[in-house]
């Protein structure tokens, strides 16, 4: 393994086991590697070889987790993973320590950047004297939340405590999510990295500063850049551009989340009685893949004709809502695609799933850039309500404050990039005592 100074600064980056997390974490090495860092990233092989753009900047590092015989290789990995062996995966990383630290010894970087479920990490980090940055890619509010449930000494009650929804749960596992977010606090530096806006949840920022005793900076929404793969779909693009402006509903719900049989059913009725354009990108669990016909009621997707498309498995997300035909988003709400959607001004219909994502769709509602798809009280989708909401965000006029409300939000954020990028640089350089100013 090669340890020689390749730039001014050499950053190890770690994140989560999530495709979501390790896209942040390689779009801001990117943006960093551009200012003379070079950038390390470890993940597993299973991750690794899934990331199609390369950059010559950033080195990838293989962490080879212990086999266990309930996680073989190919699920070192959250993308098609069963939910039940998500634990297990837990473990396994944790099992893989010792090996961080052997990663960690042998590259000796001047810096750790890491994300907050590996608390290990910071502490390998410390006793190597290296410095560790967390990197939170998700929102501050749900940070907040968890904070504040386990009081922190010297803390009192938030006064935004009444704004956290009360369907926001992480069941059995808060105990397990605090004692990490806990230690990574413990272990790490006293700057935090956050990919938000303050135009989104400032308060809740400002709020996460107090509650763990860091200056938190901002890296803005870190949207990749359109890859050759988006620029292939040709036909996706040709439709749209047939449908008149601000008239398409994009309903996806991200790379790792599925709907149930009765949620796809009624989700499907409930487009086609809303009567707007849409295009739905199908996703389904490993080894579970079927046909949109299949899936769908029966003669739907006949009965759907030209207004509506329907994509198996991938699709290029961003330059669909890029395009000036797309007017709604009907996503779960996971915080990459919230970045996606701010950035190219896209106004939300809100159909969280789990996790964060309820936190995220409250956040959304609040702001104003979002409404949110109400579920009966047994749990249950309801075809009418689909269709009053996703017609309420894309055509009718009580839908114009949102829409201009994310159009506000658009405007505002953009052209910032550059300056947040310039904040975190100098707050690392500063962390580090060390220059990344120089030509390489």
């Amino acid at each position: 393994m090669d340890t020689s100074s390749k730039g001014n600064i050499r950053v190890l980056m770690f994140p989560w086991l999530a495709y979501s997390h390790i896209h942040a974490f390689l779009e801001l090495a990117k943006k960093l590697s551009k200012r003379n860092f070079y950038i390390y990233l470890c993940s597993t092989p299973a991750n690794l070889a899934c990331i199609k753009e390369k950059d010559p900047s950033v080195e990838f590092v293989e962490l080879h987790l212990p086999s266990l015989p309930e996680l073989p290789p190919h699920y070192h990995t959250t993308k098609g993973l069963p939910r039940h062996l998500l634990s297990n995966l837990m473990k396994a990383l944790d099992m893989s320590s010792c090996s961080f630290s052997r990663i960690l010894t042998a590259l000796k970087p001047d810096l750790l950047i890491s994300d907050f479920l590996q608390p290990w990490a910071p502490a390998k980090a410390l006793s190597l004297k290296i410095p560790t940055v967390l990197f939170m890619v998700s929102a501050a509010m749900p940070y907040c939340f968890l904070l504040d449930l386990v009081k922190i000494s010297g803390s009192t009650a938030l006064p935004l405590r009444s704004n956290y929804p009360r369907e926001y749960d992480y069941e059995n596992d808060n105990l397990t999510l605090q004692d990490r977010l806990l230690q990574c606090l413990e272990g790490s530096s006293s700057l935090m990295l956050i990919r938000s806006l303050r135009e989104l949840e400032g308060k809740y920022v400002d709020e996460l500063s107090v509650l763990a005793m860091k200056k938190i900076v901002l890296v803005g929404p870190l949207v990749q850049e359109l890859s050759e793969e988006e620029n292939e779909k040709t036909e996706i693009i040709e439709w749209l551009n047939k449908k008149d402006p601000s008239s398409v509903l994009f309903v996806s719900f991200g790379s790792e989340c599925y709907l149930s049989r009765e949620d796809r059913e009624e989700l499907a009725h409930g487009l086609l009685l809303s009567n707007v354009s849409f295009i739905w990108i199908l996703r389904f669990p490993q080894g579970e893949k079927i046909s949109a016909e299949e899936a769908l009621p029966e003669g739907l997707v006949e009965m759907v004709g030209e207004k509506g498309m329907f994509i198996e498995d991938w699709a290029p997300q961003k330059r669909i809502l890029d395009h000036p035909s797309t007017g709604g988003f009907l996503s779960h709400c996971g915080w990459g695609s919230i970045m996606e959607s701010m950035e190219t001004g896209v106004p939300i219909v809100a159909m969280p799933m789990h996790v964060d994502q309820p936190c995220n769709a409250k956040l959304l509602q609040d702001v104003g850039v979002a409404l949110e798809i109400k579920r009966e009280q047994s749990g249950k989708l309801g075809r009418e309500e689909v269709a009053k909401v996703v017609r309420e965000v894309v055509v009718e006029e009580t839908g114009e404050q949102v829409r201009r409300k994310v159009r506000e939000l658009r405007e505002s954020i953009r052209g910032k990039e550059d300056e947040d990028m310039d904040e975190v640089v100098n707050e690392l350089v500063k962390l580090c005592g060390l220059e990344a100013n120089k030509p390489l």
